[in-house]
């Protein structure tokens, strides 16, 4: 153990304030939002914040620095539960399951459901082969039971049937739901609503709060509205910062961002990083493709051609 009285695995061993070290009969507790300096007291805590007031906004920031700009290990949607290949981050290659609330890729989808018309058999879930519904309101029904067990992908997909019927409102307490639960599309989802004012009053703090929240869960979406916020305001380095992490997650807007900046930005990304960037996007993108989804995106298209 360290005999160190100023710090310990990054922590003050004395309190703050007073100046009185740790003990057994003693017990330190940390500032919750520097995660730095310590007190033996809430008083002790009171009379010190005026002189640790900036230092610990400064700390918070860069701590919550370290944790927006980690770059995820996958996009927020996972890997499809059948397959278990990545999903794409293009909504129209998945599709949710109102019934067990699982992401299934088109591939999947498509695949099971030509098995199911082959062998004359009921149209069912892919993953949990649950009866498919057979309108709306089994849908929403199914939807429901997920909720009832807190289930906050049914909570999120509620909260966007509430939104398309014109109940904001609704969408809202539905999507905080699902982000108390660590939904990352909700975070996203969310963050819309405060910036357009539907359903809850318009506030750019707590759309930037959950923008954040939405790209440490992932979501490269919110990564790339965040490159698009800092640029507004000047803050170019930090818009290259998540650019390079939406691109890396397969977003190709952010890629497209990445290769402006590194055209007449500069010196905002070096050769080496937009090099890095390049091949991280194609990557996720190469991750994402299969036999089974590429006959189900031709079986799409053969449908669009007859339709037209």
């Amino acid at each position: 153990m360290s005999t160190n009285l100023e710090s310990e695995n990054g922590l003050m061993m004395y309190c703050a304030s007073c100046g009185i070290a740790g003990a057994d009969d003693i017990k330190l507790r940390t500032c919750t939002a520097c995660k730095f300096v310590r007190y033996c007291s809430v008083k002790c805590q009171k009379e010190h914040r005026p002189k640790h007031k900036k230092e610990c906004k400064k700390r918070a920031a860069e701590l919550r620095d370290e944790i927006l700009f980690k770059q995820p290990e996958c996009g927020d949607l996972g890997d499809c539960p059948i397959c278990c290949i990545p999903l794409s981050i293009d909504a129209q290659k998945s599709i949710l399951m109102a019934c067990c609330c699982k992401m299934v890729c088109v591939g999947c989808n498509i695949a099971n459901q030509k098995r199911e018309v082959q062998e004359s058999m009921e149209n069912k879930c892919p993953f949990c082969r649950h009866p498919a519904p057979y309108n709306e309101k089994e849908v929403k029904i199914n939807l429901m039971r997920r909720i009832e067990v807190n289930d906050p992908a049914a909570m999120r997909q509620m909260g966007q049937f509430c939104y398309y019927e014109g109940d904001h409102r609704g969408a809202f307490e539905n999507f905080s739901k699902a982000a108390e639960l660590g939904n990352a599309g909700a975070h996203y989802l969310l963050s819309s609503l405060y910036d357009k004012g539907e359903g809850v009053k318009k506030d750019e703090k707590k759309e930037v709060f959950h923008l954040e929240q939405a790209a440490i869960g992932g979501n490269p979406f919110a990564r790339n509205n965040l490159a698009n916020f800092e640029t507004l305001n000047g803050r170019d380095d930090r818009a290259v910062k998540h650019c390079i992490i939406a691109a890396k997650l397969g977003h190709d807007d952010a890629l497209e961002s990445l290769k402006l900046s590194y055209a007449y930005g500069k010196g905002l990304i070096s050769k080496e990083d937009f090099a890095a960037a390049l091949r991280g996007h194609q990557t996720a993108v190469n991750a994402t493709k299969s036999p089974a989804r590429e006959a189900a995106e031709a079986f799409y298209q053969r449908q669009e051609k007859q339709q037209s």
